[in-house]
């Protein structure tokens, strides 16, 4: 059975979402962050670098967001949750969820985690700073979303992007101007909490209100 090592609310979301979507047996497995669980000895044979999420399918395990998702997606053909290989479409695929990981989501990890780029006298400041640069990050989606033929992140199609461009979005809610204040994407933000994946992992994860909205 696949097994997803989770915790509430973190990167993890993004495949347990996606899971949900494929509605296919799978086990979640905790990992306690509060006693630094991501860095045991056992967790760091799984992911040497000791993040968060890995998934475990059968004897393979597999790292990073992105390539857990699309292994997902590529070993349950059935669900389209991403396009045909050899498209425009897949490639369109590819770049959004690499620059959803590889931009946003590095450029949020700056924001949250301050305090390992900064000394404390500065961290106010580099947030700030951190904060401004992802302003027209959500531009981009905010654009990408004007622009594209229908309701989600790549068109009329549903796809594993969506899973992470609606997590990225949540991280902002506390933001001065969050992703939920601009009207393409807080349209697609709210038909995002409609879909009854979503909804299940959230009500497994425990996720409060304010996670979705400040």
């Amino acid at each position: 059975m696949l097994k997803l090592h989770y915790h509430p609310s973190d990167a993890s979301l993004m495949p347990h979402i996606l899971l949900e979507e494929l509605g296919v047996p799978f086990a979640l497995q905790l990992v306690d962050r509060a006693r630094n669980a991501q860095k045991s000895a056992a967790y760091l044979k799984l992911n040497p670098n000791g993040l968060i999420p890995v998934l475990e399918d059968g004897t393979l395990v597999v790292y990073e967001t992105p390539a857990i998702l699309l292994h997902l997606s590529d070993t349950h053909p059935q669900a389209r949750l991403v396009p045909d290989i050899g498209t425009s479409q897949r490639a369109q695929c590819y770049q959004w969820m690499v620059w959803l990981s590889n931009t946003l989501q590095a450029t949020l990890v700056q924001y949250f985690y301050a305090e390992r780029y900064v000394d404390a006298a500065g961290v106010a400041d580099f947030r700030a700073r951190t904060e401004a640069r992802i302003a027209p990050m959500l531009d981009q989606l905010e654009a990408q979303l004007q622009s594209s033929a229908g309701p989600w992140l790549l068109g009329t199609d549903y796809s594993a992007a969506d899973c992470m461009a609606f997590v990225l979005c949540c991280w902002t809610r506390n933001f001065a101007r969050p992703a939920n204040s601009l009207p393409a994407l807080g349209a697609y933000l709210a038909r995002m909490r409609q879909r009854p994946a979503v909804q299940r992992a959230a009500a497994t994860e425990q996720l409060p209100e304010t996670f979705f909205t400040r």
